[in-house]
């Protein structure tokens, strides 16, 4: 029985599960990168929304014999645009809009391209085995394409985060930079939605940030946690999803909200310490 187990978890790292994990590392990555600016922008409705509308890009995609993952980011950086164009920052009227928009739109493309059910529900939950190697080297590319832009703009990105205002007076492009975090957002998403699913990609994007921010003061040590949060949090729904055969997504948010709760019952008792 113990030679049994074993075999089990041997199993999970097997060849055939070569693109899960790489697929989960390249998205743990860059979630919990832009996610921390998620949290301290206070766009976490925005980070629920543009998802959706990458989800609908995936089901137009899919009409029309596309690539699903050029569906998801083509429609998911028309949906940041369009809360940016729209929309002052945090206008949550706008972004709701989007929101239902694209639901509704994505609902009318599955209904006209008659997928099949398993893919419906990858799109919405995820699939732990449905990425492909041409994926994960698309994948690749798009995360290092958000690497080199967010670590262009991470200064005066921080610092329109903490103080829009301030920075408008120092000259800092304030509606330029909140249209290109949004576009940060959306390539995000459009990465996570083929692994964790369009409806608990936010999970991923929110859980592990917020939480690295209440652990850690410093920005810099604060994106490495976030970072590293995130991708505890997907190797565990892989491995989690993988023995139990239930969707990935279901594991993520469940973990993101645990990362979550631990950390906020660490900051209070670290608070509770430091009173005199």
């Amino acid at each position: 029985m113990v030679a049994r187990a074993s075999a089990s978890g041997l199993a999970v790292f097997a060849p055939f599960m070569a693109n899960a994990w790489l697929a989960g590392t390249l998205v743990a990555i860059v979630s919990g990168a832009v996610g921390l600016f998620v949290v301290v922008r206070q766009r976490a409705f925005a980070a629920h929304a543009i998802p959706n509308g990458a989800f609908a890009g995936a089901a137009g995609a899919t009409l029309i014999g596309a690539s699903p993952l050029l569906g998801l980011v083509v429609f998911a950086v028309a949906s940041a645009l369009g809360v940016a164009a729209l929309g002052r920052r945090r206008d949550d009227v706008v972004t709701a809009l989007a929101l239902v928009t694209m639901l509704a739109l994505g609902a009318a493309l599955l209904a006209a391209s008659g997928a099949y059910e398993p893919a419906i529900d990858a799109l919405l939950f995820g699939e732990l085995l449905g990425v492909s190697r041409a994926e994960v080297v698309a994948l690749a590319l798009l995360v290092v394409g958000t690497t080199v832009v967010l670590t262009v703009v991470f200064r005066p990105l921080l610092y329109s985060s903490l103080s829009e205002e301030i920075a408008a007076a120092r000259g800092v492009a304030v509606r330029v930079l909140d249209a290109t975090f949004l576009v940060l957002l959306a390539v995000s998403a459009a990465l996570a939605v083929p692994v964790v699913g369009a409806l608990l990609t936010f999970a991923l994007t929110v859980g592990p940030p917020a939480a690295a921010r209440m652990l850690v003061r410093r920005p810099g040590r604060a994106l490495a946690l976030a970072a590293v949060l995130s991708l505890a949090c997907v190797w565990a729904g892989i491995a989690s999803a993988y023995w139990s055969g239930w969707p990935i997504g279901f594991f993520v948010g469940v973990y993101a909200a645990v990362e979550y709760v631990a950390a906020r019952a660490a900051s209070s008792w670290r608070d509770t310490r430091a009173r005199p």
